[in-house]
């Protein structure tokens, strides 16, 4: 599949309404409603809170962030700074939307970029985080 059919697939996944049967499924797998395209459950989610040690006044970096899970349940959890990036525009408000719901607006920067051209400085993180992003 060419690059531009795979952004057009998941720009076709971000535009999924809120309110569907599927959050009621994501909530079943997941344990939370952040309109993920992953697999990664909230007990993993917790723990990698613990195996990446960020707190408050470190940065996260959350590649391939699409809606924002797991980087914001990481950024609430912890107290972290958050960046959330994707290649695809879509789901970066979703992911905005729903730091402020969340209450962590504050500390939450989402930038449109894939993982192999950032447009950051080395060492601007304290940590990155992808999830279901290199499958």
């Amino acid at each position: 599949m060419s690059s531009k059919a795979k952004l057009e697939e998941f720009r076709q996944r971000y535009a999924v309404p809120d309110g569907t049967i599927l959050e009621s499924i994501e909530r079943d797998v997941i344990g939370a409603v952040y309109r993920s395209n992953g697999y990664t459950t909230i007990a993993e989610a917790d723990r990698l809170v613990g195996e990446l040690g960020v707190g408050p006044g470190d940065r996260l970096l959350d590649l391939g962030a699409g809606c924002g899970w797991p980087g914001l349940f990481l950024a609430h959890s912890s107290g972290c700074d958050l960046v959330v990036t994707d290649p695809v525009h879509d789901g970066l408000p979703v992911a905005l939307t729903r730091a402020e719901r969340d209450q962590i607006d504050a500390s939450v920067v989402a930038a449109v970029a894939g993982g192999t051209h950032l447009p950051f400085r080395n060492n601007s993180f304290d940590g990155v985080v992808h999830a279901d992003v290199l499958c």
